[in-house]
């Protein structure tokens, strides 16, 4: 290995160890215990935000089981229960993101941090023990609570036949 290599790969190293150092998130089941607790979407929203009020736009795309919630005349179907794929993305600038639904006891799902870097693209599976609905929510830059939801059918047994 000559001196360049060398070098350039120490150096790559080091950088990739000071960037753990720079990441920051927040604790919301430390700070906000009450959202994890809350048993309708409502609730959780109110005890995530305080008394924002939530302006349903389309700068959030959701999608739960392969139907976009800019699909509104179709009902999504999940052919797992077990297994519920949800993706959602947004271009907006925003503070964080949470994933709420109202099909088990606990509505809220898991809260994103996010930064001006943040690419806001995800796609997660979630349990939803009966049907309801997916509702994203997220606070922007300047203050706004932003969301969109799906209604959500889940086949009983796992399958859709």
């Amino acid at each position: 290995m000559d001196r360049r290599n060398f070098l350039s790969i120490t150096l790559g190293s080091l950088a990739l160890a000071a960037i753990p150092a720079s990441v920051k998130a927040e604790d919301f089941r430390k700070s906000k215990p009450a959202v994890w607790t809350a048993h309708t979407i409502e609730d959780a929203i109110a005890n995530m935000y305080g008394s924002k009020k939530l302006e349903m736009t389309d700068e959030i795309k959701l999608s739960v089981a392969n139907v976009s919630s800019t699909d509104t005349k179709k009902k999504a179907t999940a052919a797992n229960g077990g297994a519920v794929p949800v993706d959602f993305k947004t271009d907006a600038n925003v503070k964080n993101i949470a994933v709420l639904q109202d099909a088990n006891p606990e509505s809220a799902v898991m809260v994103i941090d996010c930064n001006e870097f943040s690419v806001n693209d995800y796609g997660i599976k979630i349990k939803m023990g009966k049907p309801g609905k997916v509702v994203i929510v997220a606070e922007t830059t300047d203050g706004r609570l932003i969301g969109v939801q799906q209604d959500v059918d889940v086949a009983l047994g796992g399958c859709e036949g």
